[in-house]
């Protein structure tokens, strides 16, 4: 799996300097809601069993990165773009320390994801604000990783495709660089396995975008 993180990251970058008309290139970084719900009720009931310290600690920032096209319609301030990004999560993480009976225990959840969208633009030119609406698909990973004390570690993942919508608007500073708002709710991004909740970023998200257009 990080080999395909590296090769899409890859493909994001080279793209858009390959095929050089009407595609761009952007960096996110925001947050979005993180219900880490197995990482909660699970520990809490290993707590009940002679810990004397439980932390945890939730993961709210998504750092992102993107490449996207637009297709000019009628007219240059009218088009439909499609794009293709790479999202990171915030790290969830619980310990549970100073059992006089138990060894310490640390669980740890990593997600990532892979957005594909397609959206209407209405692009009003430099120095100016645009807008933009559309929906998509996201694929979601999930990894939740346990490490117990003198007993190794295990890893259970999951994988998890869900539909998103988004909307958001942009400043053109020039006919290179741009800065916009871009809001998304993610629909049922609950990745399950069995009756555990590994993971469920459901719900809002909102990220500063800078964005290069070539």
């Amino acid at each position: 799996m990080k080999k395909l993180v590296i090769a899409v990251v890859g493909l994001l970058c080279f793209a858009p300097a390959a095929f050089a008309d009407n595609w761009g290139f952007g960096l996110r970084l925001g947050a979005g809601e993180n219900d880490p719900k197995d990482l909660k009720e699970g520990y809490d009931e290993a707590f009940d069993y002679g810990y004397s310290s439980k932390e945890l600690d939730k993961g709210y920032g998504i750092f992102g990165l993107e490449g996207l096209y637009e297709f000019d319609l009628a007219d240059e301030t009218n088009k439909v773009g499609v794009k293709l990004g790479v999202d990171f999560y915030g790290e969830n993480e619980v310990e549970l320390k100073n059992s006089p009976i138990n060894p310490n225990v640390k669980g740890t959840e990593n997600t990532y994801a892979f957005p594909v969208t397609v959206y209407y633009k209405k692009d009003n030119g430099i120095e100016k604000w645009s807008w933009f609406a559309g929906a998509g698909l996201t694929l979601l990973k999930t990894e939740l990783e346990t490490k117990i004390d003198g007993f190794g570690k295990e890893t259970d993942s999951k994988t998890k495709v869900f539909p998103h919508i988004t909307a958001g608007a942009e400043y053109r500073f020039s006919q290179l660089f741009a800065l916009g708002l871009d809001l998304k709710y993610n629909i049922s991004a609950k990745a399950k396995k069995g009756d555990d909740t590994l993971s469920d970023r459901s719900g809002f998200g909102a990220a500063l975008t800078g964005r290069f257009y070539f």
